[in-house]
């Protein structure tokens, strides 16, 4: 077997495959979703200066999903 192959021997690249990114992105965002209310329902416990970073998590987690969301949209058409 061998490693290299000359440039004459080689099959084409294949081309890209045509993909829907946005589902997967929605199913993201949902998760956010979910983790910020679950976040805001244990507030409460939570209010701790030292673990304001969890809410921040999910609302930077939230505005980057939307940001690849339209990314991808625009992408799509």
């Amino acid at each position: 077997m061998r490693l290299f192959l000359r440039d004459s021997e080689r099959r084409a690249d294949p081309g890209p495959v045509k993909t829907d990114d946005r589902r997967p992105m929605l199913i993201g965002l949902g998760a956010w979703v979910i983790a910020t209310i679950v976040v805001l329902l244990f507030l409460t416990p939570l209010s701790h200066p030292a673990n304001s970073w969890l809410l921040w998590t999910c609302m930077v987690g939230i505005v980057l999903g939307l940001v690849g969301l339209a990314y991808a949209a625009k992408r799509h058409k």
